[in-house]
């Protein structure tokens, strides 16, 4: 476990810098206000956050999408160190928080609390801003894949969205498993180091799967797209071979051939990390934590932000495109 050997300055203080929401609406909405430090109580943990990432949901939060009671704190995800409650002092985090961010405040502040058995130890191998880049899409990639897919070694896994955060999340997971990977995507590159990389056309997905796999099919797909490529995803499994389903990014709504799905004894499940309790997310934290120090998985590129450019930050994150994960630092933590 790392232990942080110098704890913040300002512990005394009363109050907090946090990132706040009044009202729903674009990044612009956001103001940066003072609020009461939270203190622990037994059984709880305070946490000084000294890096936290923004996620494309956390946009969303503001934007109104999860209707969050107002005012909120938006943000999910953070690297930090332990300074009080049921927990070594010093001691170096990560995490994402349950309901952080929709249900409760939190972590694009200064401190947080959360209970003792929602904290996971920070890898050594990496520093505070990549852990905090961890997060969500190793989580939904983890919970797709391992927690509902049960993936197995030698199995062909058919990723979805491949250039995505979950999806470049999900592939490091599945060599790791010793899966092999077809990576499909609407871009050209492969990013994320896919074993074989097709284009995720609706109308040849399927085919070019059964093409690259003598026409057995995958065994397991995550699809971290939905909508219109829903339907090509489930025609690209094997017989009894597993779908999940993370994301709708187009229509809500989807349709697909029954009878095709049950003659090919076809299994769909969906997965949603804002169901995952605190104690499950630190289980999953734990998990990922032996791959990161042994060398399987690997943080993305990061770009930090200081608190005062956290609108422009989420601006960025709202437009998408990049491959870096955007992580604010605050004021505490500078």
């Amino acid at each position: 476990m790392a232990v942080s050997k110098s704890l913040p300055w300002n512990l005394k203080n009363k109050n907090m810098k946090a990132l706040q929401f009044n009202t729903y609406g674009p990044p612009g909405v956001l103001t940066i206000a003072d609020h009461p430090k939270p203190e622990p109580r037994k059984g709880e943990v305070l946490v000084q956050i000294r890096a936290t990432a923004i996620n494309p949901s956390d946009v969303k939060n503001v934007a109104g999408h999860f209707k969050s009671p107002l005012p909120r704190v938006p943000g999910r995800d953070y690297a930090g160190v332990v300074v009080g409650g049921d927990a070594k002092n010093g001691l170096e985090v990560w995490g994402s928080g349950a309901g952080f961010g929709a249900v409760r405040d939190d972590a694009h502040t200064e401190y947080i609390v959360v209970p003792a058995d929602s904290i996971a130890p920070k890898p050594p191998r990496l520093s505070t801003e990549q852990a905090a880049a961890i997060g969500v899409p190793y989580l939904a990639a983890w919970s797709a894949l391992v927690t509902a897919g049960k993936v197995q070694a030698g199995e062909t896994v058919l990723v979805v969205g491949d250039s995505g955060a979950v999806g470049r999340a999900a592939t490091q997971i599945a060599h790791w498993k010793k899966a092999r990977v077809i990576g499909a995507d609407i871009r050209s590159e492969n990013t994320s180091k896919a074993d074989t990389f097709i284009s995720a056309d609706p109308s040849n997905l399927s085919a070019e799967v059964g093409r690259l796999t003598s026409g057995k099919g995958a065994d397991l797909v995550l699809d971290t797209v939905g909508g219109p490529l829903f339907e090509p995803s489930l025609k690209s499994l094997c017989y009894g071979g597993r779908q999940i389903s993370i994301a709708s990014t187009q229509e809500r709504r989807v349709c697909f051939d029954l009878i095709d799905f049950y003659h090919n004894a076809s299994r769909l499940a969906g997965v949603d990390t804002m169901k995952l309790t605190g104690a499950e997310i630190a289980r999953i934290m734990n998990e990922l934590c032996v791959g990161f120090q042994a060398g399987h998985l690997h943080a993305p590129a990061i770009t930090t932000w200081p608190f005062a450019s956290a609108v422009e930050a989420y601006e960025v994150v709202e437009k998408g495109g990049s491959a870096a994960k955007h992580i604010l630092i605050p004021d505490a933590a500078s």
